[in-house]
């Protein structure tokens, strides 16, 4: 069996599930905002897993706001800089980029409907990299007015990785707050908040081989976001509800874990670019993305005329699991609204099929692909010719 769907959800690391045997076996287990020695000791594995997930991410311990992950770290944000916030500031005006989640869509649309702000979508280059010249026009055309600017680090379906810091800089002198998702970076491929332009970022931790349900907003300004849950004074009041300690530990134990293992990522990026040229020398196939700056382990490829639900269904049989988008999408048989905005067409894009796969991986796992894709390729394209 092979699992090629990290950027759905990575399994847990095997240092993970060691540290979770031993976690688990000895305790402490405690309400970390008790004031006895049990729950003082456990309030401490906390915050030493928040200071070292700052560490690790060249933040500072108090710009990390633990919460069960990306999704919810988005709607705090947009919450923090929109709810009752367009009179107030005078900016009514959110650009987001045509690539991104539907956490950051979902959340914009809503503040569109709800409360009056314009909407307004950034270009795509035909490589998956948000168009820079579409992002400073409409700084230029929205001058004054525009409140914050939502383009992702990394995209979870081509992997394509975004000019975060040049993004960055043209969005703080507008005077807007630069909002990325960086769910699919952080974890994948060396990161500094202190260096990266970025106002709010995010990360969940079943994207990096931790727990699922624990996850964290890194803020340049903790002052600004405002109490999204409502409950007993947790997270410095601003996320309310007993913390899921145990998950941040593992987040803790995933980003020490990512660091050791950075030179086996880059001899997976070997992998995938041997993996790619062989498919393209054998196959008339299309990787989204390619020449751009891609993460890792990362390959979103079409067989043009050949279904991708056809090809994920036969890839299954062989105990090879991929997705066909992003696993919000993935029932859907459509061209993905991240193909569609880098211009694809519906014959390539019904064909795409994503492969994801991560440090945790056996290193052989491209070349069982290669002969795995090799078996479906030549089965499903003798069935269309007929």
């Amino acid at each position: 069996m092979i699992y090629a769907d990290y950027n759905g959800s990575a399994p847990l690391c095997r240092e993970v599930i060691d540290y979770l045997k031993e976690r688990l076996e000895t305790g402490p287990y405690s309400n970390p905002n008790a004031i006895h020695q049990l729950g003082q000791k456990t309030l401490l594995g906390m915050e030493n897993a928040r200071a070292l997930i700052a560490k690790k991410l060249g933040a500072i311990p108090k710009q990390i706001t633990f919460n069960s992950g990306s999704t919810e770290g988005i709607s705090h944000v947009f919450f923090s800089l929109l709810h009752h916030q367009r009179e107030k500031s005078g900016r009514d005006v959110l650009l987001i980029s045509g690539i991104e989640h539907s956490a950051v869509i979902n959340c914009a649309r809503f503040y569109e409907e709800d409360q009056g702000y314009e909407v307004h979508i950034i270009g795509t280059r035909p490589n998956g990299q948000c168009d820079l010249e579409s992002l400073k026009e409409l700084l230029q055309k929205f001058e004054g007015r525009v409140r914050l600017v939502g383009v992702m680090a990394a995209n979870n379906e081509t992997g394509v990785v975004q000019p975060y810091k040049e993004i960055g800089e043209l969005t703080q002198k507008s005077g807007a707050y630069f909002v990325c998702d960086t769910t699919q970076y952080i974890g994948k491929t060396p990161f500094s908040f202190k260096d990266s332009n970025i106002d709010f970022a995010f990360a969940s931790g079943h994207k990096v081989g931790a727990m699922t349900g624990a996850g964290f907003v890194l803020s340049k300004d903790p002052t600004l976001l405002k109490t999204f849950v409502i409950g007993g004074g947790q997270e410095k009041g601003l996320r309310g509800g007993t913390q899921n300690y145990i998950g941040f530990e593992t987040i803790a134990v995933a980003m020490d874990v990512f660091e050791k293992k950075h030179e086996k990522i880059l001899k997976l990026q070997e992998k995938r670019e041997e993996f790619e040229r062989k498919l393209k020398e054998k196959y008339p196939v299309v990787i989204m993305g390619d020449g751009a700056p891609r993460l890792g382990g990362t390959t979103f490829i079409s067989y043009p005329g050949i279904h991708g639900q056809a090809v994920q269904i036969e890839l299954e049989s062989q105990g090879i699991y991929v997705t066909t988008s992003s696993a919000c999408s993935d029932n859907e048989p459509t061209t993905s609204k991240v193909l569609k905005a880098m211009g694809v067409s519906d014959d390539v894009g019904r064909g795409a099929v994503r492969i994801s796969v991560g440090p945790c991986s056996p290193e052989d796992s491209y070349d069982k692909l290669f002969i795995a894709l090799e078996k479906a390729y030549s089965k499903l394209g003798r069935l269309s010719s007929y």
